[in-house]
């Protein structure tokens, strides 16, 4: 792929975006952590300057649209521990398994998470990076491997990982203590030489990040993309218990942010556009559990709502169609609908798109695309 230019538009929360619908943010999420008192300040700045419907993004982030006063939307965020980094705040893409310490996986890389994030602030020449350049730390379970990220550690046990590029395995292995030091290493090399490369994918010659670097094994395995999310009530190694809420079409309402806020417990936002609640009695994950589900929360790992996502669409993205956010639902209510009469619902993941930019397309799936005549199927380029 040849780029015309060599930065893209991605939004942050400083770099803001001029929607169809008004001013869009985007607050980056290191892992997708985020504490109840910030959550609960981002259900402010919707409510009070913008649009109450938040969105999920598949990094792991949060999204706010028509946002009237950007400044004082800028001075919460700061106020609230979000913008760590003015000059930085558009690269901190770090995707994390976000169940990792807790649940499955062989190591812990939360503290990885804030090391790495630490250590993307602290050097200078990161901040060209491409606002869609991905690092990913993956606990061995394979989640975030199957996303792609451009540069990242599949964790092979507690004190070692693979080395990626590209959701590639490289054959390199490096020592836990190595990791963020080898990740700041590649990703420096790739700012320095990318031309008008926004991806790794997009590079020719990858030689250029792995220099000094010897592979210990054959590369090239990649790991099966996963598309649903976490859902449910999952124990924890502890004994507590997270909570793992879906979140319809990825659209996240102020209200529902201010009661899960208010549980008070650690938070994160998973890349597939669902929320989890951590470090819960039995006791108060089973309170939680009966206020959040009549509130349109997926809790149900069967639901078909997990089966559908879309871009934003009209009448939010002026390049969009349709209103594909309602196209989807929907298809989500159809297929309910179907399983319900016992008739053979539709089986797989499809992604509504109001053009052929196709925004938010997940890895695996249908992607249907809105022409003037209805949907098409779009064909994956190989």
């Amino acid at each position: 792929m040849t780029r015309t230019r060599d930065q893209d538009a991605c939004p942050g929360a400083l770099t803001v975006h001029q929607a169809a619908d008004g001013a869009l943010v985007r607050i980056r999420l290191a892992g997708g952590a985020i504490t109840a008192a910030q959550l609960a300040a981002l259900a402010d700045v919707a409510s009070n300057f913008g649009s109450p419907a938040m969105e999920l993004t598949s990094r792991g982030n949060i999204q706010i649209r028509g946002l009237t006063d950007t400044d004082a939307v800028a001075a919460a965020l700061a106020d609230a521990g979000l913008l760590p980094s003015p000059t930085h705040e558009r690269v901190r893409n770090i995707v994390a398994s976000p169940l990792s310490g807790r649940c499955g996986g062989v190591a812990d890389v939360a503290a990885l998470v804030t090391e790495l994030d630490a250590a993307i602030q602290a050097e200078p020449d990161l901040a060209g990076l491409p606002g869609r350049f991905l690092f990913g730390l993956d606990d061995g379970r394979g989640d975030i491997s199957g996303l792609g990220p451009d540069a990242g550690v599949h964790m092979l046990d507690a004190d070692a990982g693979a080395l990626l590029l590209g959701g590639v395995d490289t054959g390199v292995r490096i020592p836990r203590a190595e990791v963020v030091p080898t990740l700041v290493t590649v990703a420096r090399r790739f700012a320095a030489g990318r031309g008008k490369a926004w991806r790794v994918g997009e590079l020719e010659d990858r030689s250029l990040l792995l220099a000094g670097l010897t592979p210990a094994v054959p590369g090239g395995q990649r790991w099966a993309p996963t598309v649903r999310p976490p859902v449910g009530w999952i124990e924890q190694r502890d004994g507590r218990v997270a909570l793992g809420a879906g979140v319809r079409l990825g659209v996240f309402s102020a209200r529902d942010a201010q009661f899960l806020a208010a549980i008070e417990a650690p938070i994160a936002i998973t890349p597939w556009r669902s929320v989890l609640v951590f470090d819960l009695d039995e006791s108060v994950a089973d309170t939680a559990l009966r206020v959040l589900a009549p509130m349109g929360l997926v809790f149900d790992e069967n639901s078909p709502w997990l089966d559908v996502s879309a871009c934003t669409g009209s009448p939010g993205c002026a390049k969009s169609l349709t209103d594909v956010r309602a196209d989807a639902a929907a298809a989500a209510q159809d297929t309910a609908a179907a399983a319900a009469a016992a008739q053979e619902p539709y089986s797989g993941h499809r992604h509504f798109v109001g053009c052929d930019r196709a925004c938010g397309s997940p890895p695996v799936g249908d992607v249907l695309v809105a022409t003037e005549d209805g949907y098409r199927l779009r064909i994956a380029p190989p």
